[in-house]
């Protein structure tokens, strides 16, 4: 009897397996009757995601080293894409309000539409004031620890109308995540928001609180938080709004303080990242919070910035990956990136762009799962910013004409946003020469978005190959290229 049962269990996994691999199997990608279509965007011509190709495949069995080739593997899968996006902050906002009407939602349409424009799904706000605010505010009087004074009025003006009408452009739905730049003044030792300074033990609490205050009032306005970043670049002492953590004091103040406050909140749902800083030191933080098991549980991931190379270096893309091997079970989001040093002239800049296409290209191959942009819209100075620090956007309102200005990385932005869709799956994608570089995604309706890069001087011919398939493409000097099939 005993040997009939095993049998039979034998035989019914055999089946499953069988069954399994079958589907498995019938999953394989396949170019059979499909196009490639080529949308371009390239310096020193008229092309802005504009369609340029219809192409077709042919069969390429084994490629010659003198043929240049983008591998394309779409059985190969890896991280599921949450969404691109930038930040509407208060100057976003305040610039928003002094355009036409119709401009308004040109931009928003710009923004937050497939069809017109190039489909943002993430946003960012901030918890109170940051440099990119007319002047410091908090949601409390100053000295009031339990919170008795807070209320989001200031934010009732311009930034939470503008984000409902983002919402609603997008069809009602964007994942939104807050950063708060500092404390107020009286919670820290140095009693300025401004310059550093750090978060007092006594006040902790008081802080923690303060997040859920943030949460519960932006959702009575119909605004969904889904997440947020405990501080906003915790090693930078900052003439505007910031607030220093080191690794050890980030970790113990999320394990002991916000972890258990928003869960006993019952806002444990809500996705909290750490670090929220730039590439260098990424490990350290990482690491740091966790390998410390009472910490990491409240994680969702680690955010970063692109600006370590502030001090001269280049950027640390490989430092993204190299979190992501230590832990593949924690996401990783890109939460800041601009030009900095705004300057009218610059406005059409392409390197600005390439900038742009360069990090999210090795940002999403390192295993990144969201991409954030900083302002969606500044006005013709690069501000407001309440203590001079102008950048560009991939927007610029400008206030005196009421024309909006598009700048290169709205269109490299463009080339990944556009076309990746939510929960889309990054797959394997080779460049065989290092001038082109690329990154691709499989979306759930089972079309695949390759976008590729020519960061050369010279066009570039290369064949775009899938197994023993493959077609030949044509990419412009210094033009990026995103191909959908």
């Amino acid at each position: 009897m005993k040997v009939a049962i095993l049998a039979l269990m034998l035989l019914m996994t055999s089946i499953t397996w069988s069954q399994k691999k079958k589907t498995e199997v019938g999953k394989k990608f396949s170019t059979s009757g499909k196009s490639i279509t080529v949308y371009t965007s390239a310096d020193s011509t008229d092309l802005r995601l504009t369609k340029t190709d219809n192409l077709q495949f042919s069969d390429l069995k084994q490629p010659l080293e003198t043929q240049i080739c983008v591998f394309v593997n779409p059985n190969k899968t890896f991280q599921t894409f949450l969404g691109i996006g930038g930040a509407i902050t208060d100057a976003s906002a305040e610039v928003f309000a002094k355009l036409s009407k119709d401009k308004q939602q040109e931009m928003l349409d710009a923004y937050f539409t497939k069809d017109k424009g190039i489909g943002y799904s993430l946003i960012r706000t901030t918890i109170h004031s940051s440099d990119f605010s007319s002047g410091s505010y908090t949601y409390v009087e100053e000295g009031d620890k339990e919170l008795k004074t807070f209320t989001i009025d200031h934010d009732r003006k311009y930034k939470i109308p503008l984000i409902k009408k983002a919402i609603a452009t997008a069809g009602g739905k964007l994942t939104l995540f807050a950063s708060p730049w500092s404390p107020p003044a009286f919670m820290k030792d140095s009693k300025n928001m401004l310059k550093g300074g750090k978060l007092l033990p006594e006040f902790y609490q008081s802080w923690a609180n303060y997040y859920v205050k943030f949460i519960n009032s932006y959702q009575k306005e119909g605004i969904p938080v889904w997440g947020l970043t405990l501080q906003n670049e915790p090693m930078a002492t900052q003439k505007w709004e910031s607030c220093i953590y080191t690794a050890e004091e980030e970790r113990d103040f999320l394990k002991k303080y916000l972890g258990p406050t928003l869960k006993k909140a019952g806002l444990g749902d809500k996705k909290i990242t750490v670090w929220d800083h730039n590439r260098d030191l990424i490990s350290q933080r990482a690491s740091t919070i966790l390998d410390d098991a009472e910490a990491s549980k409240y994680v969702w991931g680690i955010g970063f910035h692109w600006y370590e190379s502030w001090s001269g270096g280049k950027q640390m893309f490989e430092n993204v990956g190299k979190v992501h091997e230590m832990y593949p079970n924690k996401n990783l989001l890109f939460t800041e990136g601009c030009v900095e040093s705004f300057k009218a002239e610059k406005y059409q800049l392409w390197a600005n762009g390439e900038r742009y296409g360069e990090s999210m290209i090795h940002d999403f191959n390192n295993g990144t799962v969201g991409w954030t942009d900083w302002n969606i819209l500044l006005d013709e100075n690069g501000g407001p910013n309440h203590v001079g620090n102008f950048c560009f956007a991939p927007i610029h309102g400008d206030t005196k004409t009421g024309e909006l200005i598009y700048t290169p990385s709205y269109y490299f932005i463009g080339h990944f946003s556009k076309f990746i869709g939510k929960d889309a799956k990054r797959i394997s994608s080779v460049a065989s020469r290092s001038d082109l570089l690329t990154t691709s995604f499989l979306n759930k309706d089972g079309k695949v978005v390759t976008v590729v890069m020519n960061q050369s001087n010279k066009k570039i011919k290369y064949n775009l190959c899938i197994g023993t398939k493959a077609t030949e493409v044509s990419i412009l000097p210094h033009a990026i290229q995103t191909l959908v099939f």
